[in-house]
């Protein structure tokens, strides 16, 4: 399994393919192995911190001190730390649940929300043949709107839209029914929210990076679009 393919390197060419600007794309999005680092470090201090104490607020700190880690190493670095940002909001929102309800599943609520959420754009976004995808396209060419143009370029970003819905839906399907379950009194599913946040954290998203890539070293469809107008003809001398 190779790493998520970086950006162009200082001096070499820009992308000539719309597979090559959404590889480009998608790595910066993820933050390569660190990203992925940052992400899954997080909820396997929360696991480890609940066997241990089946304290929340313990776990959700354990948590919280791994992101910030993460934050001042970044920082340190001059790296971006969008990563950590964003996991260092969602620990305080969830923090703050689980500490006004005093439930420990509550932590895992707004994941599951914002994976909900996620699903339903994605999947309105692909009925209306406007894929998510699409836009990262769009936001590197003067013609934000372009790609619609080629059925080529469409149907790829369909097909990247849709695998990125199916991990959000996945993770929707698996930890709202243990959510749910834990609500309801039926015992503590907590360590079980904990098991499948990992399982279906940064392994999924490898997952997916693999299959995008797979999907994407395929193509070759060309960054212009195919029906851009083409200079007129020289009258006949």
């Amino acid at each position: 399994m190779t790493a998520p393919v970086p950006g162009p390197a200082a001096g070499a060419g820009a992308p000539t393919t719309v597979e090559e600007v959404v590889r480009h794309r998608l790595s910066a999005a993820l933050g390569g192995w660190r990203g992925l680092l940052d992400s899954a470090a997080p909820a396997l201090a929360f696991l480890v911190a609940w066997l241990l104490t089946s304290d929340v607020l313990v776990s959700v700190g354990a948590s919280a001190a791994v992101l910030l880690v993460a934050l001042v190493a970044r920082v340190a670095r001059r790296e971006t730390v969008q990563h950590a940002l964003g996991g260092i909001l969602t620990t305080a929102v969830a923090a703050f649940i689980a500490s006004r309800t005093g439930r420990a599943a509550d932590v895992f609520l707004p994941g599951i929300l914002l994976n909900a959420a996620l699903a339903v754009v994605f999947a309105a976004s692909m009925a209306a043949r406007w894929p998510v995808v699409g836009f990262v396209v769009g936001a590197v060419t003067e013609d934000p709107t372009g790609w619609r143009r080629d059925r080529g370029v469409v149907a790829l970003c369909q097909k990247l839209t849709g695998l990125l819905l199916a991990g959000y839906v996945l993770r929707v399907a698996v930890q709202l029914p243990l959510y749910l379950a834990d609500r309801s009194g039926d015992g503590d599913w907590t360590t079980a929210l904990a098991v499948s946040k990992l399982v279906l954290g940064w392994p999924l998203l490898v997952l997916g990076v693999v299959l995008a890539g797979a999907v994407l070293l395929r193509g070759h469809t060309p960054l212009e679009p195919q029906d851009a107008p083409r200079e007129p003809a020289a009258p006949p001398a």
